[in-house]
C-alpha cells in the first residue's frame, strides 16, 4: 500500500505484489504496444537456432515483435534451407555476408547492421544458443525499458543445468568485470536476495539485451573495436555516462548455451584480439576500473560469484 501510494503521488501506473521472499515487486503499466525487433545473429548451427526460434513463437505472450536472423557466414545447406522454410511474418533473415563482405567475425558490427533492418523502437539482443522460459520476458524488460531514466534492461540466464549464468555484472579491480553468483543454484536467492530483486547494476550481458532505439542510436551503437568481448559491458557503461540506469530483472529468464557457437579462444590470434580487446577496455575505463563498481559495497569481497566479508588479506572489487 505504501509503495502504491507513492507510486501514485509520482504519477508512475504501477501495481506492487509481494514475493515469496519478502521482496516487493512493481509492475509497471506498458503504455502502447510498440513494436520489439529482436536482433539474432547466426551462422550455421541450425539446430541451436530453432531451438531458439521456436521458443520465442511458442512461449512469448507478448505478440507485436519482428526477429531478425543476422546471417553471418554460414556454410552448410541445412542453414539455409532453414531460413527458407521459415513460414512467419514476423522472421526476416538479413544477410550481413553478403552486404557487407566476409571477414572475421565482429559481433559488433554484425549487430549493428541488424538495428538497420529493424522497424522496432525497441531492440532485443539476443544470442542464437538461448531459449526462453519465461512467457512474459518481453513485457517484464520492456516495461522498465519504457522508462525514461533506464537505458538498458537485462535477464536472468541459466545453463542448461539451470545454474545462473548471468545476474547483472559489476565493473572494477584487476579482473575487469565479474558475473555475479555465476555457478549458484537457481532457486537460490542469493545475497541479501539479489537473485530475486530487481536492481540497478553497471552492465548486462548482450546475451539478452534490450535497448530503446533512440538510446542506442545517442551512443553510436555497438564500437566494432570490440568485435567480441567487452562490446555488451562497453555500451552499457557508454549508456550509464549518458545518466540512464542499467536494470537487471530476475523475472524475464531463458536458458543460455553460453558460447556453443562462436567456440573459444584457444588460437593465437583469437588470444591476440582477446588481449587487445582487454587493453582496450582498461585504457576507456581506467578511471571506473579505479574507482570500483557503485553498486557493491567496498566492505565486501566478490568471490566465485557470491559475496563474503572483506578479510584483510583481500583487496575489494573497488580496488586496483
Amino acid at each position: 500500500r505504501a509503495l502504491e501510494g507513492h507510486f501514485k503521488r509520482m504519477t508512475v501506473d504501477a501495481e506492487v505484489t509481494e514475493t515469496t521472499t519478502c521482496v516487493y515487486r512493481a509492475h509497471y503499466r506498458i503504455a502502447g504496444n510498440p513494436k520489439i525487433s529482436i536482433i539474432i545473429p547466426n551462422s550455421d548451427h541450425v539446430e541451436i537456432l530453432r531451438e531458439c526460434i521456436e521458443s520465442i513463437l511458442e512461449k512469448s505472450t507478448y505478440t507485436n515483435f519482428e526477429i531478425i536472423i543476422v546471417e553471418n557466414a554460414s556454410r552448410e545447406a541445412s542453414t539455409f534451407e532453414y531460413y527458407q522454410s521459415l513460414d512467419d511474418e514476423r522472421i526476416k533473415v538479413a544477410d550481413y555476408s553478403k552486404e557487407c563482405g566476409k571477414e572475421s567475425f565482429n559481433y559488433s558490427k554484425i549487430c549493428n547492421f541488424g538495428v538497420k533492418k529493424a522497424l522496432g523502437d525497441y531492440i532485443l539482443f539476443l544470442n542464437n544458443d538461448t531459449k526462453v522460459i519465461s512467457p512474459d520476458w518481453m513485457q517484464e524488460m520492456l516495461m522498465f525499458s519504457q522508462r525514461k531514466d533506464v537505458g538498458v534492461v537485462g535477464a536472468k540466464l541459466y545453463y542448461p543445468n539451470g545454474k545462473i549464468q548471468h545476474a547483472g555484472v559489476l565493473v572494477g579491480g584487476s579482473v575487469l568485470v565479474v558475473h555475479l553468483f555465476e555457478g549458484t543454484e537457481k532457486d537460490s536467492n542469493g545475497y541479501g536476495c539479489r537473485l530475486s530483486s530487481v536492481q540497478d547494476y553497471s552492465a548486462v550481458t548482450g546475451a539478452c539485451m534490450l535497448i530503446r532505439r533512440e538510446v542506442f542510436e545517442k551512443v553510436g551503437g555497438f564500437d566494432d573495436k570490440f568485435k567480441v568481448l567487452f562490446n555488451d559491458i562497453d555500451l552499457c557503461l557508454k549508456i550509464r555516462k549518458m545518466g540512464l540506469l542499467v536494470v537487471w530483472t530476475p523475472f524475464a529468464e531463458l536458458y543460455h548455451y553460453e558460447s556453443r557457437t562462436r567456440g573459444e579462444d584457444d588460437t593465437q590470434e583469437k588470444k591476440e584480439r582477446l588481449n587487445f580487446e582487454r587493453s582496450l577496455f582498461i585504457e576507456r575505463y581506467s578511471k571506473e576500473l579505479k574507482e570500483g563498481d557503485p553498486y557493491f559495497n567496498k566492505n565486501l569481497v566478490c568471490q566465485g560469484g557470491g559475496f563474503s566479508v572483506l578479510p584483510d588479506a583481500v583487496f575489494p572489487l573497488a580496488m586496483i
